[in-house]
């Protein structure tokens, strides 16, 4: 079909929203290195895991051979209230950057969450909820998660403790409002209220948290609540596998419009919504069926993929969670408090790692004042407000059209729009007022951290 009749927004009927979520690991020859159980630094076990995650969750985490799993009716009918999420054709954004390239992005703001969490939310709320929970604690840094989850929980009448990064909790008020409204009590993190909070605090009095911080919070009052499980948002195999719907929508989407991108761009954290985007494209390449140039896009002042150290590391600055291997900073590497941007995860997901290890993905890092240049161009020029998050993905994309510009090349660029930013503009307004600064670690502060890595 030809591109000029390909209109702005691409929808997906209801029978063409995916019935399965696809696992990459099973086309993956050389697998992501096990977790591994701290105290004896074995795979851990699913009845190990089991005591920490709901046990359908922990069965997804180790399956590295089922290509594809069924999404339950009830996850799907949840879907279907916010999904399909539209690809868009960026026809503004190609004509103002003067650019032959043609710009595609997918966006997962359409829910009341704001982001593309909720794909998995409601996922592990639905298997808390059938394995007959009281509840679940979290952390969330920028506030998705925690407000995805809020959501996921309140629609299965589940207790929701969220753990929220403590210069979010300050800086986000509204996010935080939200949970609350959805019925989650929500707690600066670290907090005095566990016993690791109270030794991170006695460690680093003035420090402002970290999602390694909040994690091990979220953990320990998972493992003392009777009747209550831990889920996470991100960085874990079985989260990047419930957002596999962001990648299948989009490329059955393409596929109807016969569209095959060049390029990929996504930003990284913890890595699941570069996964769930990138991972049906991803699959084609690792069978040898079709190649992409896909690029990881993390912010220069939390840089764990093209700066960090392909290594075992914990999962939490505790040290209480399992070993996972990843690129990793260092569990207790602190991101600057000038940080806003999100994506302030220590490590990258397993699997993309993984896959970064073995040169099938790029990655690139940018500081945030140029990110948020980038995010402030998008929404004059294409009308929506983008998360910060999302908004390394539109720098690199730009950047890529703006390199067609000069070769002449007529380029296909996908990316992933995970959010709206409407709950930032503590940071819009530090980029306004010109308050906004940037941070790069130095080599001797990531060398101390790298320090800190476990003996493996």
């Amino acid at each position: 079909m030809s591109t000029e009749k390909i209109p702005y927004k691409i929808y997906l009927s209801e029978d063409e929203l995916p019935k399965q979520w696809y696992n990459v690991r099973a086309d993956m020859k050389k697998k992501p290195a096990p977790l591994l159980n701290p105290a004896t630094k074995k795979p851990v076990t699913a009845e190990e895991l089991g005591a920490v995650f709901c046990d359908e969750l922990v069965k997804q985490e180790l399956d590295e051979t089922n290509p594809y799993i069924d999404i339950p009716e009830e996850i799907q009918s949840f879907y279907k209230m916010y999904r399909p999420a539209p690809l868009v054709r960026a026809y503004c954004l190609e004509k103002a950057l003067g650019t032959p390239a043609k710009i595609y992005y997918k966006f997962e703001g359409n829910n009341t969450s704001g982001s593309h969490k909720l794909n998995s939310a409601i996922a592990q709320a639905y298997y808390a909820k059938k394995q007959g929970l009281k509840g679940v604690t979290t952390e969330t840094g920028a506030g998705q998660w925690g407000t995805a989850l809020s959501m996921a929980c309140s629609y299965f009448d589940l207790d929701c403790r969220v753990y929220m990064v403590k210069c979010s909790y300050e800086q986000k008020p509204f996010r935080r409002e939200v949970m609350r409204t959805y019925g989650a009590s929500v707690t600066p993190s670290p907090s005095m209220t566990t016993e690791v909070g109270r030794k991170i605090l006695a460690e680093y009095p003035d420090t402002n948290g970290s999602l390694g911080c909040a994690i091990s919070e979220a953990v320990e009052a998972a493992t003392s609540s009777e009747g209550y499980r831990y889920v996470l948002g991100s960085v874990l195999s079985q989260v990047l596998l419930h957002q596999t719907v962001i990648g299948l929508e989009t490329k059955t989407a393409m596929d109807k419009y016969g569209i095959k991108p060049d390029i990929i761009i996504g930003c990284a954290g913890g890595g699941s919504n570069l996964g769930g985007l990138i991972s049906p494209f991803m699959g084609e390449k690792l069978r040898g069926e079709a190649d992409y140039r896909i690029i990881a896009v993390e912010p220069a002042s939390c840089p764990s993929l093209t700066r960090g150290i392909y290594a075992y590391d914990f999962c939490d600055t505790g040290k209480v969670c399992p070993l996972q291997k990843m690129y990793t900073l260092g569990s207790g590497f602190m991101p600057s408090a000038n940080h806003a941007g999100g994506l302030r995860y220590h490590g990258m997901s397993a699997v993309l790692s993984e896959l970064y290890d073995q040169k099938l993905m790029e990655a690139i890092c940018v500081e945030q004042t140029a990110v948020f240049e980038a995010a402030q161009k998008f929404a004059r020029i294409e009308g929506i407000l983008p998360a910060p998050e999302s908004s390394h993905a539109i720098k690199a994309a730009i950047d890529e059209a703006l390199k067609c510009k000069e070769t002449g090349e007529e380029k296909t660029i996908l990316f992933g729009l995970t959010g709206t930013g409407y709950f930032d503009m503590y940071a819009y307004a530090a980029y306004n007022d010109g308050t906004m600064s940037d941070y790069v670690p130095t080599d001797e502060e990531l060398r101390k951290s790298f320090d800190t890595l476990p003996k493996i």
